[in-house]
């Protein structure tokens, strides 16, 4: 006994079918019955059928499937489409096959009918191959011919109980009813796990979906979920939000056009981020998308590219007259494009479409090219529910989604048609800027959540080399793009050429002045030179006139003897 049987939880087999194990929180219940309604052509085989693949092949539990409608020939030639090699598994004794004829004649003849010869021919196969999982297709067939209500009761509670003592997983399908989940009405109260499947067909778009109606013993999703019978069988894909646990990247990723890295701080887009584009027609989006393809592309990153208007083949050659070479990374297994009209599927189809595409892929970025398209297989309401559960699973996978969105014109430039911007972390415009008598593009970030940006419009241009953004111009009359930017360029080269002249005249007039107010003061300062020199000279024949003369009047008065000393005798 294993921990889980001695603490008394429900143990859990897992069925292998993608997205079907998460709603179920771990497969079907282990060791009891599970009953799988639906309609004619819902899928309730296929699903039988992969739980026992998946069982034998993944899980190393055997299963036996007693098929009361199709023989083993003709279900093994079934599912071989979806490469599921029911003859290899059978030869491994993995999987026993066992078709079971039942002729209702037979039965109103003898007015006998009880499960013991089933119960027998069952036991012997699950004991051949020692077999963990059963699958019953289909109990109406098997009880179709019993016209007595109460014996229909004993039996089906019979089987299921059988079913439970011999502790197989089983799975036994069943066809829906009228009033009823089936057409007795009894078997969903008998089993421990009941799915119903439905394939319904809307203003003529077709819709498969699942939900678990009872689950005992454990918790379960309760929502309608819908799933994709494809070239790999079947996928189930949760409805219901992920929930905003998902981390949060602070990388950041080129957006291929410089100069809007540059209005956004210089860093692009965060990684992980969803970036919308809207714009009316002809403005440039999906040449934003593609060049965000190609930037991606180049740094060795895989893209997906969904598009609903243009084939691949189209795209690329449009691309390529803006100088955008996408095939080289389709070559190389970087860039897939899944191109399809949104009609071919209903919404949820589409969104298990992505879902398959992106799992089997694995990008690191994803564009949805327009996602206005959808509204088309759907109500607004339907659009916004779908793409919030993709933009939560695209978080979830950290993968960097642009959506583009298509606006009509004469529309407020805050409005989508689809009613998304609140979800999306980026929101770029592209709008057409009309004057003097032409029509220009302008490109704007109305929003980029937990980083700056730029509040300017940038012209947006579409050349043989790219895109480019150039600086608008506010003239008296508004914004000035096109002939009329150009225009205005010229003006202000005109008049920075005249202002350039104009200064060189004047820096050359106060060069002369200076160089002149430079000779005037050499000239005053010589003067003044001169000047000095002869004050000195003056100077000094003033004083040595003074010299001179005190020379002289000593010489006279030596001559005079006017100072010798007289002596006297006494």
């Amino acid at each position: 006994m294993n921990k889980t049987q001695a603490e008394g939880v429900l143990e859990k087999a897992l069925t292998g079918i993608k997205g079907l194990d998460e709603i179920t929180n771990g497969g079907l219940p282990k060791g009891r019955p599970t009953l799988v309604v639906g309609s004619a052509g819902s899928g309730k085989t296929l699903l039988a059928m992969e739980f026992l693949v998946h069982g034998s092949r993944d899980y190393n539990e055997p299963g036996v499937f007693m098929a009361f409608e199709e023989t083993g020939e003709e279900l093994t030639k079934n599912v071989k489409s979806l490469g599921f090699d029911l003859k290899k598994l059978t030869e491994e004794k993995k999987i026993s096959v066992d078709y079971v004829y039942i002729e209702r004649s037979e039965i109103e003849e003898t007015g006998e009918y009880d499960l013991s010869g089933l119960f027998i021919r069952l036991g012997t196969a699950i004991d051949s191959i020692k077999a963990k999982r059963v699958v019953l297709d289909t109990i109406e067939v098997l009880f179709a011919s019993l016209p007595n209500e109460a014996i229909l009761r004993a039996e089906l509670r019979r089987l299921f109980r059988w079913l439970k003592d011999k502790g197989v997983t089983a799975i036994i399908t069943g066809e829906r009813g009228t009033a009823t989940l089936t057409r007795h009405g009894l078997e969903e109260y008998v089993a421990d796990c009941v799915i119903v499947l439905d394939h319904r067909v809307t203003e003529q778009l077709s819709t498969r979906r699942l939900r678990i109606v009872k689950y005992r013993g454990s918790s379960h999703g309760t929502n309608e979920y819908p799933f994709l019978i494809g070239d790999l069988g079947i996928s189930v894909l949760p409805v219901t939000s992920l929930g905003l646990k998902h981390a949060a990247s602070k990388d950041r990723i080129p957006t291929g056009i410089p100069r809007l890295d540059a209005m956004f701080a210089g860093k692009g887009y965060y990684r992980g981020s969803t970036v919308l584009l809207s714009g009316t027609a002809g403005t440039g989006k999906s040449s934003v998308a593609a060049t965000f393809a190609k930037s991606a592309c180049e740094r060795k990153k895989r893209v997906l590219y969904f598009a609903f208007e243009e084939s691949e083949s189209q795209i690329v050659r449009n691309m390529e007259s803006i100088g955008i070479d996408l095939q080289p990374f389709i070559d190389k297994g970087l860039l897939r494009f899944e191109a399809s009209r949104p009609t071919v599927f209903g919404l949820e189809t589409h969104l298990t479409t992505i879902h398959k595409a992106i799992d089997t892929f694995q990008p690191s970025v994803v564009i949805l090219d327009p996602i206005t398209n959808l509204i088309t297989v759907g109500t607004e309401h339907e659009v916004k529910s779908v793409l919030t559960r993709l933009i939560d699973y695209l978080k979830t996978e950290h993968i960097t989604a642009l959506f583009t969105s298509l606006t009509r014109g004469g529309e407020s430039l805050e409005q989508t048609e689809v009613g998304i911007s609140s979800l999306m972390d980026t929101w770029m415009v592209l709008r057409d800027l009309e004057s003097s008598g032409e029509r220009n593009r302008g490109l704007m970030i109305l929003k980029s959540r937990g980083m700056a940006h730029s509040n300017q419009i940038r012209e947006f241009l579409l050349t043989d080399h790219g895109i480019e953004l150039q600086d608008v111009y506010l003239g008296s009359s508004g914004v000035l793009t096109g002939s009329a930017r150009a225009a205005q360029e010229a003006k202000e080269r005109m008049a920075e050429a005249e202002t350039k002249g104009e200064l060189d005249r004047k820096r050359r007039e106060l060069e002369r002045k200076r160089l002149l107010a430079e000779a005037q003061m050499a000239a005053i300062r010589a003067a003044i030179d001169a000047d000095e020199e002869e004050m000195k000279k003056i100077a000094q024949q003033e004083e040595n006139r003074k010299k001179a003369q005190g020379e002289q009047r000593e010489e006279i008065a030596h001559r005079r003897k006017a100072n010798m000393e007289v002596s006297y005798d006494r």
